[in-house]
């Protein structure tokens, strides 16, 4: 009966300890705390309670928790590295990945101990931690949104195409260099691999975390290059008489083209490889044909290097899937053996690599100016077989009489020639001989050439109205050599020709009477008009001759 007295006493000495003693709560976002049934911010931790190493023993609740807030960010200052195969690293905090307190609620659990419940169940908590220590869990949570921002920022530098091997030809001899691999990272996966092992691995120490990236192979491999030795086609123009801006071109362009790899299927662009023509990319000023005429545009002469491929093409017997040829002649190549190419019209030369294995275009110029362009792929053609071309020219127009046309916007002196054209229409056959014999003659172009006139544009404008009188009287007689010779001797000083009003002109640096112009009016002394005389006609501009 004395032992049960006492059990009373002990009880009831436990409860008048605890009576008034209030309670905490926290909310689950780890907040200042608010009051909330009996457990408040200065409420006092008993004696034994931890979360994780820290002792609570004899703190408030708000101290508890400014504890466990310091350790949390402690951890956060803990470096993270993410791992991206072996060649790529960063290295992150745990705060950058939005660590946070994952379980505040403990703090409310520490604090009530020994405070809520009936009084058995208080006096046996305090009966408790007398023997054993009260450990809480300190759980760590994760933002998934920063590390998505974290992992999403590093693709820039993880992603990377794919690079085939690469075929160079260096002293003769050709060279394959390997291929590089591609990698993809892979966004989402990559963020749940790193949110899986912060929630669940992560011992609150320095850690790698291995990235999701895909690696991408090369589309082609080294073998098929290695293949790469046989001649296809080749072929070998002249520039010999061409001025250094337009070998300058020449050379240029070869040398863009030169190293160009196709894969089966491929097609080649000539101006998606050898434009813009500019001087930027190392292109001068030189003659092309522009309107009927030859003018200077920056690039001139460039089709010299597509009709020198063409040729090597056709040899190759490769598929020609654009080819447009010249609106006049050229001189360095066959009639109806041109390929022109145009930036401003979009004229293009194009052709596919419909073989069963790549090709490589080697090109070169020399020092005595020819460029030779070369087609190497793996010979499928059997030995007793070739290809040949012939061109023929179902119609030739010669060039009309000559057109003299007057400039009053350009000072008298001033003279451009432009050369005549003969026209032609040609037809381009292939020949196909097997062992000698011919088994196939195929047409494969049909090329209509214009014919132009040999022309002058010559300039009027002079404030002599004499002057004005001999240029008019030179340019109605329609031959532009005389216009030449009048024009010399004017800006000489030496002009004895005619003057207006008396006998018909001759030619004054030969002395020869040039055939009279049929209804030509000599002006008189009257001031200088307009030009009157057949203005020329701007037209788009063509190709680089």
């Amino acid at each position: 009966m004395k032992r049960k007295i006492a059990g009373y006493l002990i009880l009831a000495g436990a409860a008048g300890m605890i009576t008034g003693m209030t309670g905490y709560a926290k909310e689950n976002t780890g907040a200042s705390a608010s009051v909330q049934g009996y457990i408040q911010a200065d409420t006092v931790i008993c004696d034994g309670v931890y979360a994780g190493d820290i002792d609570l023993s004899g703190m408030t609740v708000a101290e508890a928790e400014s504890a466990i807030d310091a350790y949390i960010e402690s951890c956060g200052d803990t470096e993270i590295t993410l791992q991206a195969g072996e060649d790529y690293t960063v290295t992150v905090t745990a705060a950058e990945l939005g660590l946070s307190w994952g379980n505040p609620e403990i703090l409310e659990e520490a604090a009530g101990i020994g405070k809520k419940g009936n009084i058995v169940k208080r006096y046996m908590e305090m009966t408790d931690l007398s023997y054993e220590n009260r450990i809480y869990d300190i759980m760590m949570s994760f933002d998934r949104r920063k590390i998505r921002a974290v992992v999403a920022a590093q693709s820039e530098m993880i992603d990377a195409e794919a690079v085939n091997p690469t075929l160079t030809k260096e002293n003769g001899e050709f060279l394959v260099t390997p291929g590089v691999d591609g990698a993809k990272l892979d966004v989402q996966e990559s963020v749940d691999l790193v949110y899986q092992y912060l929630m669940e691995e992560w011992n609150r120490t320095s850690a790698n975390v291995d990235l999701a990236v895909e690696i991408i192979k090369p589309e082609h491999a080294e073998e098929e290059l290695a293949q790469v030795q046989d001649v296809l086609g080749s072929w070998t123009t002249s520039f010999a008489t061409s001025d250094s801006s337009r070998s300058a071109n020449v050379r240029n362009a070869c040398q863009k083209v030169n190293g160009t790899v196709l894969y089966p299927g491929e097609e080649f662009s000539t101006l998606a490889t050898i434009a813009p023509f500019t001087q930027a990319n190392g292109y001068y000023p030189a003659g092309s044909y522009s309107g009927g005429k030859v003018v200077d545009s920056v690039g001139g002469g460039i089709c010299q290097v597509s009709s020198t491929l063409y040729n090597a093409v056709l040899y190759s017997e490769l598929e020609v899937t654009d080819r447009s040829n010249h609106a006049m002649m050229v001189s360095y190549v066959s009639v109806g053996m041109d390929a022109t190419v145009s930036e401003d019209s979009g004229i293009d030369f194009k052709f596919r690599n419909d073989s069963e294995y790549p090709i490589y275009i080697e090109g070169y110029t020399t020092s005595n100016k020819r460029i030779t362009m070369t087609i190497y792929g793996v010979e499928m053609r059997d030995e007793g077989h070739e290809v040949s071309f012939y061109s023929d020219i179902t119609s030739t127009t010669p060039p009309g009489p000559e057109i003299i046309y007057a400039d009053a916007s350009q000072p008298v002196g001033f003279i451009d020639v432009q050369p005549a054209h003969t026209g032609y229409v040609a037809d381009v056959y292939q020949i196909i001989t097997e062992n000698g014999v011919e088994v196939s003659r195929e047409k494969i172009t049909h090329s209509v050439y214009k014919m132009t006139s040999r022309s002058a544009t010559v300039g009027i404008a002079t404030s002599d109205p004499t002057t004005y009188a001999v240029m008019e009287m030179a340019i109605a007689s329609g031959s532009v050599d005389y216009v030449k010779a009048v024009v010399a001797q004017l800006a000489t000083g030496t002009y004895s020709g005619p003057l207006p009003g008396t006998e018909t002109p001759t030619d004054p640096s030969a002395g020869t009477q040039v055939p009279e112009t049929p209804e030509t009016a000599v002006p008189g002394t009257e001031a200088p008009p307009t030009a009157e005389v057949q203005s020329p006609v701007t037209e788009g501009a063509s190709a680089g001759a």
